[in-house]
């Protein structure tokens, strides 16, 4: 067995935060740091230009639209209200897509508390599609959204990093700097997350 695929094998040494070699827009990363230093009008511009990203992130995890931008507006209003907490250290891409992260499975847990809530919702009014209990009971990526709050009350350290991966589609490398976690550690969480992923949905 290779040392990566043991579940407590982790490297120590954290990997420095640096930006990940590849594509930058420059110009979304000087809006932000100006949103930060508390530039109002760069905030607004900020919020516009990342909303289409935003929605078309959150689509990754919720299939039905109307959550998706439910998510969306969720994870626009974080951005705009926690902006300062940005420490700049890292890209702001890589900052917003765990803020966006955040917010499609935060707007998940609350929607299948409505849905438990309202149970007879659909039933009241059969002729209309409760988007709610709909998106709640179809597609891969709900299941995929239950394995992933099973694997946070199981093992939460592993939940950061295969979303930051597999729903985010993070570099390993950027996933590393965002989580300030060593390379070693990031593939080894990935790897044991997948496996208890796998095993949640082979059981539903």
């Amino acid at each position: 067995m290779r040392s990566s695929d043991h579940a407590d094998h982790e490297e120590t040494t954290p990997t420095p935060r640096r930006r990940v070699a590849g594509s930058v827009d420059e110009e979304l990363e000087e809006l932000a740091r100006r949103a930060k230093a508390g530039d109002a009008a760069a905030l607004d511009a900020l919020l516009r230009r990342i909303q289409p990203e935003v929605l078309r992130r959150c689509s990754r995890f919720l299939p039905y639209r109307q959550d998706a931008e439910e998510a969306c507006q969720d994870a626009l209003l974080r951005v705009a209200r926690k902006i300062d907490s940005f420490k700049g250290d890292s890209l702001f891409t890589t900052w917003l897509y765990t803020v966006v992260s955040n917010s499609a499975r935060q707007t998940y847990r609350s929607m299948k508390r409505r849905s438990a809530e309202f149970p007879t919702e659909a039933e009241r009014m059969p002729h209309q599609s409760d988007p709610r209990t709909t998106s709640v009971i179809a597609g891969s990526r709900i299941d995929l959204l239950e394995a992933l709050d099973q694997l946070e009350k199981d093992r939460p350290n592993l939940v950061a990093p295969l979303v930051l991966r597999d729903l985010c589609q993070m570099d390993y490398n950027e996933i590393a700097s965002e989580l300030n976690l060593a390379l070693g550690t990031v593939k080894s969480r990935i790897h044991q997350g997948r496996k208890h992923v796998r095993k949640s949905l082979a059981v539903t």
